[in-house]
């Protein structure tokens, strides 16, 4: 078994994996643009009548066709609903309370309760992110004993993730509870992409220094290859 526990740079093969396996976990660019434009769509409308149902039905709507579209790509169900249930969950909760700060409430308070979990399972030695990543890199649960080194960062990109997320929550609530719905549904819509794309670029920066994974699936098939070898051999003796 390969034990790796010293921080050396990857190859720029590694990297570009590490890149992309990184963008498809968390959605790539096409993922942060659906779970912009409805809140922008959103805000755009209202802005101009101060209909908030009207505003609701139509980034719901158009929050549902994107979730098609993915599916008739053959996208990932997780890739292609994540972002309907956030924006349904805004919208009913605005038209229901009268009030359009609250179609932002749901997400803002998901926002809030992924920070804290990137900062409470780093803490106590379970890094959000190692959990999310482990399976896209074929190395579920190893980094914890056998990859030390990666361990650490995904200790400190799940810092990073939380405290990035926490500076989020930081700005947009106090707009929440003292600005207007444009003031907020701008700044939001503001503060969308640039926060997830500094996170996955520390994120990236991080890993790519790290040792590389171990691939247990690749292990696991090997111990299976061996163990019909060693049977084969018995029968033959």
């Amino acid at each position: 078994m390969t034990t790796p526990d010293k921080q050396t740079d990857q190859d720029p093969e590694s990297k570009a994996v590490t890149e992309a396996a990184l963008f498809e976990a968390f959605g790539g660019v096409r993922g942060m643009v659906e779970t912009t434009v409805p809140g922008l769509v959103f805000v755009a409308i209202y802005t101009v009548n101060r209909d908030i149902h009207i505003s609701a039905i139509a980034a719901l709507g158009l929050s549902l066709l994107l979730g098609i579209a993915r599916l008739a790509r053959r996208d990932t169900l997780k890739h292609a609903f994540s972002g309907v249930f956030g924006v349904a969950f805004g919208a009913v909760f605005a038209m229901m309370s009268g009030d359009a700060k609250n179609f932002y409430l749901p997400g803002m308070l998901y926002t809030l309760g992924l920070a804290v979990a990137y900062l409470v399972t780093a803490m106590i030695g379970y890094p959000l992110l190692g959990l999310i990543l482990g399976p896209v890199f074929k190395e579920n649960l190893s980094w914890r004993k056998r990859n030390p080194g990666r361990k650490r960062a995904y200790t400190k990109a799940s810092y990073a993730w939380g405290l990035i997320l926490l500076a989020k929550s930081a700005i947009l609530f106090p707009l929440y509870w003292w600005g207007d719905a444009t003031q907020l549904g701008w700044v939001k819509v503001a503060l969308g992409i640039p926060p997830f794309l500094l996170a996955v670029y520390l994120t990236w920066i991080l890993l790519a220094k790290a040792p590389p994974p171990i691939d247990v699936f690749a292990e696991m098939e090997a111990e299976e290859a061996a163990e019909k070898e060693r049977a084969r051999a018995a029968a033959a003796d």
